[in-house]
């Protein structure tokens, strides 16, 4: 995999679902890869592996916000349909990174950008944002760094 790209491994797994007759996770990639051809159309770039990574996690994102909605209102099945979506887009991110992992991330951004309280907060999420990107939730990211700096 080293050669291909995240774009191109993501159409490999469309063509493997449409051969397996998979719609649901037929669908969920058809969903990414649009996604990435709308960031083309739009912006009139190729969509760069940080870019994808970048997009994956958004969507991961925006689907838990909705399962989460649907859950709180009552409709199951509409959050289930959320979740399994997030399981397919995960597929394509990095290993998530484990607490110690992460903890480890922050204290090192915190030591390299000499953060003391909350108005570095932006520095140290500058250098944190592209090595947990796709690896973790950037939101509780950030909150676990203002934990961090307003007890610093």
């Amino acid at each position: 995999m080293s050669e291909d790209t995240l774009a191109q491994t993501i159409k490999a797994a469309m063509k493997a679902a449409m051969k397996a007759k998979d719609k649901d996770r037929l669908s969920t990639i058809r969903l990414i890869l649009s996604e990435f051809k709308r960031i083309e159309v739009d912006e009139r770039i190729e969509v760069d592996d940080a870019r994808a990574l970048a997009v994956l996690d958004k969507m991961v994102k925006q689907r838990r916000d909705s399962a989460e909605q649907y859950a709180n209102a009552g409709r199951q099945k509409l959050a289930d349909q959320e979740n399994a979506e997030i399981a397919v887009i995960q597929e394509f991110l990095p290993t998530q990174l484990t607490a110690a992992e992460l903890d480890r991330l922050i204290d090192e951004a915190i030591a390299a950008s000499g953060a003391s309280g909350m108005a570095a907060m932006g520095a140290v999420m500058g250098q944190l944002k592209p090595q947990v990107q796709g690896r973790a939730d950037v939101g509780a990211v950030s909150k676990l760094v203002k934990q961090r700096l307003g007890a610093g």
